[in-house]
């Protein structure tokens, strides 16, 4: 049976490829995302080539994981998925989910949350995915909820916003759901 992890019907979450030079370098350089991905300055496509062609796409090994999400019939790419600051003793990685703004509001997040989640809990065996969300961020409060994270911490003035002001973020939380024996996790 193929290895369905990260994928469903509509979309694919892959590693990336040189190809996705162009993508990666729009999406790291939108200012507007900045302030959720603690980025302070723009990236040159030159350390993204870089970061591509060093990466082991192992989380064990890179301490993160980037994924393509990627439509399946036309192989056009929607944006990217991450897992990040992974803490092996603590079995807990963060979540990062950035689509494209003209492929927003068709659900390509929300699968590609779900695929994420799936593959960390089943095939990677973390115990907990986290986020930091802006508190003004509805539409990224809904996602993660309707994803099954939940709301676990607000803190004051955690994001800078510039000019001198802050805004407070939400800490969201999912904890890997109970399986039974042989279905690729451990019971607890």
């Amino acid at each position: 049976m193929p290895d369905t992890y990260l994928e469903n019907p509509e979309i694919r979450l892959r590693p990336c490829e040189p190809e996705d030079l162009e993508t990666m370098y729009s999406i790291e350089n939108d200012s507007s995302l900045w302030d959720v991905s603690g980025t302070t300055s723009p990236y040159s496509r030159y350390a993204l080539r870089q970061y591509i062609a060093s990466s082991q796409n192992d989380i064990f090994a890179d301490r993160q994981l980037r994924l393509v999400v990627m439509q399946k019939e036309s192989g056009r790419t929607l944006g990217m998925a991450d897992l990040a600051d992974y803490e092996p003793l603590h079995q807990r990685a963060a979540v990062g989910i950035a689509i494209r703004k003209d492929c927003r509001r068709h659900g390509y997040g929300a699968q590609a949350l779900q695929l994420l989640c799936g593959y960390a809990f089943r095939h990677l065996h973390l115990h907990q995915l986290y986020a930091w969300i802006p508190q003004d961020n509805e539409a990224s409060l809904a996602l993660f909820a309707r994803c099954g994270f939940t709301e676990k911490a607000w803190v004051k003035d955690w994001l800078q916003t510039g000019g001198g002001s802050y805004k407070g973020a939400w800490l969201v939380q999912c904890i890997a759901p109970v399986l039974p024996q042989g279905k690729g996790n451990v019971t607890r």
